[in-house]
Protein backbone atom coordinates (compact mmCIF):
# COMPACT_ATOMS: atom_id res chain seq x y z
CA UNK A 1 0.00 0.00 0.00
CA UNK A 2 1.52 3.47 -1.10
CA UNK A 3 1.09 5.88 1.54
CA UNK A 4 -0.16 9.42 -0.63
CA UNK A 5 0.11 13.11 0.79
CA UNK A 6 -1.67 15.30 -1.62
CA UNK A 7 -0.12 19.04 -2.11
CA UNK A 8 -2.77 21.42 -2.74
CA UNK A 9 -5.98 21.85 -3.91
CA UNK A 10 -5.24 24.73 -6.59
CA UNK A 11 -5.51 22.71 -9.85
CA UNK A 12 -8.73 22.24 -10.81
CA UNK A 13 -7.95 18.76 -11.54
CA UNK A 14 -6.66 17.97 -7.82
CA UNK A 15 -10.03 16.27 -6.57
CA UNK A 16 -10.07 14.44 -10.14
CA UNK A 17 -6.81 12.90 -8.71
CA UNK A 18 -8.17 12.28 -5.12
CA UNK A 19 -11.16 10.57 -6.89
CA UNK A 20 -8.79 8.48 -8.55
CA UNK A 21 -6.73 7.53 -5.24
CA UNK A 22 -9.25 6.58 -3.26
CA UNK A 23 -10.28 4.22 -5.89
CA UNK A 24 -6.58 2.41 -6.66
CA UNK A 25 -6.58 -0.36 -4.03
CA UNK A 26 -2.60 0.03 -3.92
CA UNK A 27 -3.09 3.80 -2.63
CA UNK A 28 -4.15 5.46 0.57
CA UNK A 29 -4.82 9.34 0.91
CA UNK A 30 -3.20 10.23 4.50
CA UNK A 31 -2.40 13.91 4.45
CA UNK A 32 -3.17 17.10 2.94
CA UNK A 33 -1.00 20.34 2.37
CA UNK A 34 -2.24 23.17 0.92
CA UNK A 35 -0.75 26.86 1.33
CA UNK A 36 -3.55 28.41 1.67
CA UNK A 37 -4.39 26.39 5.25
CA UNK A 38 -8.68 27.22 5.12
CA UNK A 39 -8.53 25.68 1.57
CA UNK A 40 -6.29 22.59 2.69
CA UNK A 41 -8.56 22.14 5.96
CA UNK A 42 -11.53 22.00 4.39
CA UNK A 43 -10.44 19.65 1.82
CA UNK A 44 -9.05 17.08 4.54
CA UNK A 45 -12.00 17.36 6.01
CA UNK A 46 -14.02 16.27 2.89
CA UNK A 47 -10.94 13.47 2.32
CA UNK A 48 -11.17 12.28 6.33
CA UNK A 49 -7.84 12.43 6.28
CA UNK A 50 -5.18 14.91 8.38
CA UNK A 51 -4.36 18.39 7.63
CA UNK A 52 -0.49 19.51 7.91
CA UNK A 53 0.25 23.46 7.25
CA UNK A 54 4.39 22.61 7.26
CA UNK A 55 5.35 21.44 3.94
CA UNK A 56 8.58 19.97 5.41
CA UNK A 57 6.74 18.42 7.81
CA UNK A 58 5.01 16.02 5.41
CA UNK A 59 7.90 15.34 3.39
CA UNK A 60 10.31 14.12 6.42
CA UNK A 61 6.94 11.78 7.84
CA UNK A 62 8.83 8.56 6.94
CA UNK A 63 4.76 7.31 6.83
CA UNK A 64 4.33 8.88 3.58
CA UNK A 65 5.57 7.01 0.47
CA UNK A 66 4.52 9.80 -2.31
CA UNK A 67 2.89 12.84 -2.91
CA UNK A 68 0.28 14.09 -5.47
CA UNK A 69 1.41 17.87 -6.69
CA UNK A 70 -1.22 20.16 -7.59
CA UNK A 71 0.31 23.34 -6.37
CA UNK A 72 0.24 26.17 -8.63
CA UNK A 73 2.46 25.65 -11.35
CA UNK A 74 5.17 28.03 -10.36
CA UNK A 75 5.60 26.45 -7.26
CA UNK A 76 6.17 22.88 -9.28
CA UNK A 77 10.67 23.11 -9.47
CA UNK A 78 10.42 23.90 -5.66
CA UNK A 79 8.08 21.13 -4.34
CA UNK A 80 8.95 18.66 -6.73
CA UNK A 81 12.65 19.05 -5.82
CA UNK A 82 11.96 19.01 -2.06
CA UNK A 83 9.80 16.13 -2.92
CA UNK A 84 12.77 13.80 -3.96
CA UNK A 85 14.96 14.99 -2.17
CA UNK A 86 12.97 13.72 0.65
CA UNK A 87 12.65 10.35 -1.35
CA UNK A 88 9.16 10.68 -2.15
CA UNK A 89 7.32 9.39 -5.31
CA UNK A 90 6.01 12.44 -7.37
CA UNK A 91 2.81 12.39 -9.53
CA UNK A 92 2.14 16.37 -10.84
CA UNK A 93 -0.44 17.95 -13.00
CA UNK A 94 1.60 19.10 -16.22
CA UNK A 95 3.50 20.77 -16.92
CA UNK A 96 6.39 19.99 -15.01
CA UNK A 97 8.06 23.17 -15.03
CA UNK A 98 8.04 26.40 -16.88
CA UNK A 99 11.59 25.76 -18.67
CA UNK A 100 13.12 22.92 -20.19
CA UNK A 101 16.60 23.33 -17.70
CA UNK A 102 14.38 22.83 -14.86
CA UNK A 103 12.64 19.76 -16.38
CA UNK A 104 16.22 18.08 -16.83
CA UNK A 105 16.83 19.45 -13.25
CA UNK A 106 14.00 17.71 -11.70
CA UNK A 107 14.42 14.34 -14.09
CA UNK A 108 17.57 13.89 -12.83
CA UNK A 109 16.99 14.10 -9.58
CA UNK A 110 14.68 11.89 -9.55
CA UNK A 111 16.89 9.58 -11.27
CA UNK A 112 19.46 9.81 -9.02
CA UNK A 113 17.26 9.72 -5.80
CA UNK A 114 15.50 6.05 -7.14
CA UNK A 115 12.23 8.27 -6.91
CA UNK A 116 9.21 7.18 -9.53
CA UNK A 117 8.24 10.73 -10.90
CA UNK A 118 4.77 10.78 -13.07
CA UNK A 119 3.65 14.15 -14.85
CA UNK A 120 0.08 13.68 -15.91
CA UNK A 121 -0.34 13.49 -19.71
CA UNK A 122 -3.71 11.37 -19.78
CA UNK A 123 -4.80 11.93 -23.49
CA UNK A 124 -1.80 9.32 -24.36
CA UNK A 125 -3.58 6.69 -22.77
CA UNK A 126 -6.79 7.10 -25.08
CA UNK A 127 -8.14 4.75 -27.45
CA UNK A 128 -8.34 7.32 -30.25
CA UNK A 129 -4.68 8.25 -30.02
CA UNK A 130 -3.92 4.49 -29.63
CA UNK A 131 -5.70 3.65 -33.01
CA UNK A 132 -4.07 6.67 -34.92
CA UNK A 133 -0.74 5.52 -33.16
CA UNK A 134 -1.55 2.02 -35.09
CA UNK A 135 -2.12 3.17 -37.97
CA UNK A 136 0.46 5.73 -38.28
CA UNK A 137 3.32 3.02 -37.26
CA UNK A 138 1.98 0.41 -39.74
CA UNK A 139 2.53 2.88 -42.69
CA UNK A 140 -1.30 3.45 -43.84
CA UNK A 141 -0.46 7.14 -44.48
CA UNK A 142 2.86 6.86 -45.86
CA UNK A 143 5.04 9.32 -45.22
CA UNK A 144 3.08 12.18 -42.59
CA UNK A 145 3.25 15.71 -44.09
CA UNK A 146 1.18 17.39 -41.02
CA UNK A 147 -0.56 16.36 -37.71
CA UNK A 148 -3.36 18.85 -36.59
CA UNK A 149 -4.62 18.71 -33.05
CA UNK A 150 -7.08 21.19 -31.42
CA UNK A 151 -8.51 21.44 -28.40
CA UNK A 152 -10.38 24.61 -26.94
CA UNK A 153 -13.43 25.27 -24.73
CA UNK A 154 -15.43 28.06 -23.11
CA UNK A 155 -13.78 27.96 -19.54
CA UNK A 156 -13.25 32.14 -19.74
CA UNK A 157 -16.80 32.66 -21.75
CA UNK A 158 -19.06 34.80 -19.49
CA UNK A 159 -22.57 32.87 -18.85
CA UNK A 160 -25.76 33.37 -16.94
CA UNK A 161 -24.12 31.06 -14.54
CA UNK A 162 -20.51 32.14 -14.65
CA UNK A 163 -20.15 35.91 -15.35
CA UNK A 164 -16.55 35.31 -15.39
CA UNK A 165 -16.39 32.00 -17.38
CA UNK A 166 -16.02 28.40 -15.13
CA UNK A 167 -12.31 28.93 -14.93
CA UNK A 168 -10.81 30.05 -11.52
CA UNK A 169 -9.68 33.67 -11.57
CA UNK A 170 -6.31 32.63 -10.85
CA UNK A 171 -6.07 30.49 -13.95
CA UNK A 172 -5.14 34.06 -15.65
CA UNK A 173 -2.76 34.89 -13.15
CA UNK A 174 0.70 34.50 -15.99
CA UNK A 175 2.98 34.47 -12.56
CA UNK A 176 1.34 31.43 -10.99
CA UNK A 177 0.65 29.99 -14.25
CA UNK A 178 2.97 30.80 -16.50
CA UNK A 179 0.72 31.58 -19.35
CA UNK A 180 -2.76 30.76 -19.85
CA UNK A 181 -5.02 28.41 -22.74
CA UNK A 182 -1.37 27.15 -24.07
CA UNK A 183 0.41 26.12 -21.10
CA UNK A 184 -2.77 24.69 -19.97
CA UNK A 185 -5.62 22.95 -22.50
CA UNK A 186 -3.10 23.43 -25.16
CA UNK A 187 -0.66 21.09 -23.67
CA UNK A 188 -2.50 18.14 -24.79
CA UNK A 189 -2.35 19.06 -28.30
CA UNK A 190 1.95 19.63 -28.15
CA UNK A 191 1.99 16.13 -26.71
CA UNK A 192 -0.13 14.33 -28.79
CA UNK A 193 1.03 16.04 -32.26
CA UNK A 194 5.15 15.08 -30.58
CA UNK A 195 4.27 11.71 -30.00
CA UNK A 196 3.35 11.51 -34.05
CA UNK A 197 5.62 13.83 -35.97
CA UNK A 198 8.72 13.05 -33.85
CA UNK A 199 11.44 15.74 -32.84
CA UNK A 200 10.59 19.80 -33.37
CA UNK A 201 12.92 21.41 -35.37
CA UNK A 202 11.21 25.37 -34.62
CA UNK A 203 8.17 26.91 -33.74
CA UNK A 204 6.33 29.80 -34.84
CA UNK A 205 3.58 31.00 -32.45
CA UNK A 206 0.71 33.44 -31.59
CA UNK A 207 -0.90 33.32 -28.14
CA UNK A 208 -3.94 36.45 -28.42
CA UNK A 209 -5.62 37.55 -25.50
CA UNK A 210 -9.49 37.69 -26.85
CA UNK A 211 -10.97 38.68 -23.39
CA UNK A 212 -7.46 40.77 -22.37
CA UNK A 213 -7.10 39.42 -19.13
CA UNK A 214 -3.85 39.56 -18.88
CA UNK A 215 -2.82 35.91 -20.61
CA UNK A 216 -3.46 34.63 -24.11
CA UNK A 217 -7.00 32.32 -24.16
CA UNK A 218 -6.82 31.86 -28.13
CA UNK A 219 -3.90 30.80 -29.68
CA UNK A 220 -2.37 28.67 -32.82
CA UNK A 221 1.36 27.33 -32.54
CA UNK A 222 2.97 25.83 -36.00
CA UNK A 223 5.70 23.74 -35.18
CA UNK A 224 7.90 22.02 -37.71
CA UNK A 225 9.41 18.37 -37.18
CA UNK A 226 12.71 17.17 -38.20
CA UNK A 227 11.10 14.95 -40.19
CA UNK A 228 9.28 17.47 -42.68
CA UNK A 229 6.01 17.19 -40.96
CA UNK A 230 4.19 20.42 -39.68
CA UNK A 231 2.23 20.37 -36.56
CA UNK A 232 -0.66 22.80 -36.25
CA UNK A 233 -1.89 23.16 -32.97
CA UNK A 234 -5.18 25.43 -31.57
CA UNK A 235 -6.37 25.96 -28.41
CA UNK A 236 -7.83 28.73 -26.15
CA UNK A 237 -10.49 28.84 -23.18
CA UNK A 238 -13.54 30.78 -25.60
CA UNK A 239 -14.55 28.19 -27.52
CA UNK A 240 -17.98 27.41 -26.97
CA UNK A 241 -18.92 24.67 -28.93
CA UNK A 242 -15.46 23.18 -30.22
CA UNK A 243 -14.81 19.08 -30.75
CA UNK A 244 -11.44 17.93 -30.00
CA UNK A 245 -10.11 17.55 -33.77
CA UNK A 246 -7.15 15.58 -34.77
CA UNK A 247 -6.10 15.32 -37.73
CA UNK A 248 -3.05 13.22 -39.30
CA UNK A 249 -2.13 13.24 -43.04
CA UNK A 250 0.50 11.53 -45.32
CA UNK A 251 1.83 10.86 -48.51
CA UNK A 252 -0.70 7.90 -48.73
CA UNK A 253 -4.23 8.74 -46.77
CA UNK A 254 -5.79 10.38 -43.28
CA UNK A 255 -6.75 9.76 -40.19
CA UNK A 256 -9.16 11.75 -38.94
CA UNK A 257 -10.33 12.01 -34.84
CA UNK A 258 -13.31 13.72 -33.95
CA UNK A 259 -14.25 13.69 -30.19
CA UNK A 260 -13.34 9.80 -29.86
CA UNK A 261 -14.73 9.12 -33.25
CA UNK A 262 -11.72 7.52 -35.69
CA UNK A 263 -11.93 7.21 -39.83
CA UNK A 264 -9.08 6.70 -41.53
CA UNK A 265 -8.41 6.69 -45.77
CA UNK A 266 -5.42 5.12 -47.73
CA UNK A 267 -4.60 4.37 -50.63
CA UNK A 268 -3.34 0.89 -49.07
CA UNK A 269 -6.77 -0.22 -47.89
CA UNK A 270 -8.64 -2.70 -50.38
CA UNK A 271 -11.43 0.05 -51.07
CA UNK A 272 -11.10 3.84 -52.03
CA UNK A 273 -13.05 5.21 -48.97
CA UNK A 274 -13.47 6.48 -45.21
CA UNK A 275 -13.14 3.08 -42.64
CA UNK A 276 -14.81 4.02 -39.68
CA UNK A 277 -13.16 3.12 -36.65
CA UNK A 278 -15.04 2.66 -33.49
CA UNK A 279 -13.28 2.61 -29.72
CA UNK A 280 -13.60 -0.82 -28.90
CA UNK A 281 -16.19 0.13 -25.62
CA UNK A 282 -18.71 0.87 -28.45
CA UNK A 283 -21.01 -1.19 -30.22
CA UNK A 284 -19.10 -1.06 -33.66
CA UNK A 285 -20.90 0.39 -36.71
CA UNK A 286 -22.04 -0.80 -40.32
CA UNK A 287 -18.22 0.51 -41.27
CA UNK A 288 -16.32 -1.19 -38.98
CA UNK A 289 -18.26 -4.21 -39.53
CA UNK A 290 -17.89 -4.48 -43.25
CA UNK A 291 -13.81 -4.14 -42.80
CA UNK A 292 -13.63 -6.93 -40.38
CA UNK A 293 -15.59 -9.12 -42.31
CA UNK A 294 -13.60 -8.36 -45.71
CA UNK A 295 -10.51 -9.93 -42.94
CA UNK A 296 -9.35 -6.15 -42.48
CA UNK A 297 -8.95 -6.31 -39.19
CA UNK A 298 -4.87 -6.06 -39.38
CA UNK A 299 -5.57 -2.90 -40.71
CA UNK A 300 -7.88 -1.48 -38.53
CA UNK A 301 -7.02 -3.06 -34.78
CA UNK A 302 -9.43 -2.82 -31.58
CA UNK A 303 -7.29 -0.74 -29.25
CA UNK A 304 -8.57 -0.76 -25.26
CA UNK A 305 -7.09 2.12 -23.51
CA UNK A 306 -3.78 2.38 -21.69
CA UNK A 307 -3.75 2.60 -18.06
CA UNK A 308 -4.35 6.07 -17.04
CA UNK A 309 -0.82 7.96 -15.64
CA UNK A 310 -1.68 7.69 -11.77
CA UNK A 311 -2.28 3.65 -12.07
CA UNK A 312 1.04 3.50 -14.58
CA UNK A 313 2.78 5.40 -11.76
CA UNK A 314 1.22 3.16 -8.47
CA UNK A 315 2.49 -0.07 -11.26
CA UNK A 316 5.85 1.11 -11.38
CA UNK A 317 6.68 2.29 -7.80
CA UNK A 318 4.93 -1.41 -7.06
CA UNK A 319 6.34 -3.41 -9.78
CA UNK A 320 9.13 -1.99 -11.47
CA UNK A 321 6.53 -1.89 -14.82
CA UNK A 322 7.70 1.33 -16.78
CA UNK A 323 5.23 4.15 -17.52
CA UNK A 324 4.41 4.65 -21.33
CA UNK A 325 5.06 8.29 -20.52
CA UNK A 326 8.44 9.28 -20.83
CA UNK A 327 10.54 11.86 -20.60
CA UNK A 328 10.52 12.79 -24.39
CA UNK A 329 6.77 13.89 -23.73
CA UNK A 330 7.50 15.78 -20.71
CA UNK A 331 10.55 17.81 -21.86
CA UNK A 332 9.12 18.13 -25.28
CA UNK A 333 5.47 19.80 -23.92
CA UNK A 334 7.98 22.63 -21.80
CA UNK A 335 10.06 22.97 -25.21
CA UNK A 336 7.59 23.79 -27.26
CA UNK A 337 5.43 25.92 -24.64
CA UNK A 338 9.09 28.13 -24.35
CA UNK A 339 9.50 28.53 -27.71
CA UNK A 340 6.02 29.82 -28.11
CA UNK A 341 6.08 32.09 -25.84
CA UNK A 342 8.99 33.47 -27.34
CA UNK A 343 8.14 33.38 -30.77
CA UNK A 344 4.80 35.09 -29.89
CA UNK A 345 6.17 37.90 -28.17
CA UNK A 346 8.83 38.46 -30.26
CA UNK A 347 7.10 38.03 -33.51
CA UNK A 348 9.95 35.35 -34.92
CA UNK A 349 10.72 31.65 -35.96
CA UNK A 350 12.22 30.02 -32.93
CA UNK A 351 14.51 27.41 -33.32
CA UNK A 352 14.09 24.03 -30.50
CA UNK A 353 17.21 21.81 -30.48
CA UNK A 354 16.44 18.02 -30.30
CA UNK A 355 14.27 16.71 -27.21
CA UNK A 356 16.70 14.93 -25.14
CA UNK A 357 16.16 10.79 -24.88
CA UNK A 358 16.81 10.07 -21.11
CA UNK A 359 15.63 6.67 -21.49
Amino acid sequence: MISLALLSKWHVHAKDYAVEAQLNPNTEIKMVWDDQPERGRTWARELGVVFESNLNKILANPEIDAVVVTTPTNAHYDVIMAAIQAGKHVFTEKVLAFTRQECLDILEAAGKAGVKLMVSLPRLTDTYYLYTQDIVDRGLLGQITSVRCRLAHNGAVSTDQFPSGWLPPYFFDANLCGGGALIDLGAHPIYLTNRLAGQPKAVTARLTAYLDKGVDDNSAVIVEYESGALGILETGFVAGKSPFVLEVHGTEGAVLVEGENVKVRSSKLPEDRWYFVTPSTGDGDAALRDAQRDGLSDYLPTRAPLPMPMEQWVAWILNGTKPTIKPFDVIGLTAINEAAAESSATGTRVLVRPIEDLE
